[in-house]
């Protein structure tokens, strides 16, 4: 079978780019410098939004410079430092030891200077109960941020823990039909730990078309449709940077109504303590 919806990136030092991508508005590069390293770049017409997933980096973007972006050891050792690139703008990052920077984009005609999100400004929290329940990171959204803007991206990060799903019930997001449903592309970048570890990822659309394959470090899903739900293996934690693109940014995912009703136990299930 010819699946269309995922990939794996190499991981490998310098620059790594998607070998395919289903997607209209969304694209995805990773980043690895090993110390004293720089990397140059342009943004074009599309807003960056580097997550910063271990390490340290400055970052000359046009006339603004940051220095010293970053401090988590990797992405399971707290909240992130982004930096906002706006489209037309010329950057450089140079690494300050070694340093992973994923560099999630989409197409923007917003006229805005760059800015740091510190992890003082991440919001955490829990979604799900019992075993689908998973924390997550809300780096650059709508909600609670408004100072924070962009023209499309919606970037967060999802911990799995052993065993547990995520985006479960599954969901999609085909439809503008706020609140109930907004149309948005969306990709997860994902990492496991401890090393060597997986976990299994699904899609499948309302006519038919579905794939499953195995989740480990640098996979990518790319969903420009379907319903999407995650599950990691026991003994194993998976992450995913989890990103979307629309016409605006107000987010709304219609859920598989085949499977809502799991998802209306939450409230009894935290009454439990589950």
């Amino acid at each position: 079978m010819d699946y269309r919806y995922h990939c794996n990136l190499p991981g490998t030092p310098g620059l790594n780019e998607l070998p395919f991508n289903p997607c209209s508005l969304l694209d995805f590069q990773l980043l690895r410098l090993a110390d004293g390293e720089s990397w140059s770049g342009s943004s074009g017409d599309r807003e960056i939004l580097a997550v910063v997933l271990g390490g340290k980096a400055s970052f000359q973007v046009g006339d603004s410079a940051f220095t010293d972006v970053g401090g988590r050891a990797d992405v399971f050792s707290g909240k992130p430092h982004s930096v906002y690139i706006p489209a037309g703008s010329s950057f450089t990052v140079s690494a300050v030891g070694d340093v992973e920077i994923a560099l999630p984009s989409a197409p923007s005609d917003l006229e805005v200077a760059p800015y740091v999100i510190p992890p003082s400004s991440v919001a955490e929290g829990r979604w799900g109960a019992a075993n689908f329940g998973r924390t997550y990171h809300q780096i650059l959204t709508e909600v609670g941020q408004p100072s924070l803007p962009a023209r499309r991206l919606i970037v967060g990060e999802t911990y799995t823990p052993s065993g547990n799903w995520s985006t479960y019930p599954p969901h999609r997001h085909k439809n503008d039909n706020l609140p109930a449903e907004a149309a948005h592309e969306e990709m997860y970048y994902f990492r496991v730990a401890p090393e060597g570890g997986f976990g299994i990822c699904r899609l499948y659309t309302d006519e038919g078309y579905e794939e499953n394959f195995t989740v480990r470090d640098h996979g990518m899903h790319m969903m420009p449709e379907g319903y999407h739900t995650v599950v990691s293996a026991p003994g194993y934690t998976t992450y995913y940077l989890w990103f979307l693109a629309g016409t605006q940014r107000t987010q709304g995912a219609h859920e598989d109504t085949g499977l809502k009703w799991v998802g209306q136990r939450v409230p009894g299930l935290r009454e439990l303590g589950l």
